[in-house]
């Protein structure tokens, strides 16, 4: 299969790294808890060998969340794409493992812009397109919001157009 011929917004980079961030540093202060109050307390229900190595787990979530936040959000770009052509809107995610989407236009019954806040700082919105179908429903995030809107309308237009033949 091809993959889709648009990418999404360059900003999108910058929006998963600060989720990332804001996550992996939320873990790293739960660590830093967990390893201090351990660390003090001499607490007995863990093993010696564990209790003496607990100290190292802030240095061991810190560099996971340093590298998850310098990798994630650029191998996520070069990943996902999208595309809509007459009948059907395709899209391509995943990390390790790949997903492609093709969503036909004639099934779909709604199409949901939003933006979280971090997304508003940014310009970008995300397109949540449903159908009646779990499996067939696709969610399309870092877009321009113009970019956004405009394929909102678009997609919600051809499914009504096409909603007759859709049998």
């Amino acid at each position: 299969m091809r993959p889709p011929a648009y990418r999404v917004s360059p900003r999108a980079i910058a929006h998963w790294a600060i989720e990332y961030l804001l996550v992996w540093g939320l873990l790293f202060g739960l660590a830093l808890g967990v390893a201090a109050w351990i660390g003090d307390s001499g607490w007995s229900a863990l093993p010696g060998w564990l209790s003496d190595r607990v100290r190292l787990l802030p240095h061991a979530v810190g560099g996971a969340g340093l590298l998850m936040v310098a990798v994630a959000p650029v191998w996520r770009y070069r990943v996902h794409r999208w595309e809509v052509s007459a009948d059907v809107l395709y899209t391509r995610t995943g990390w390790f493992s790949r997903e492609w989407l093709l969503v036909p236009v004639s099934r779909i019954q709604t199409v949901d812009t939003e933006q979280g806040w971090i997304e508003r700082l940014l310009g970008l919105a995300t397109i949540e397109v449903n159908t009646a179908s779990h499996t067939g429903s696709s969610e399309l995030s870092g877009l321009p919001v113009g970019v956004a809107t405009r394929l909102a309308e678009d997609l919600a237009h051809r499914a009504h157009d096409l909603r007759d033949d859709a049998t």
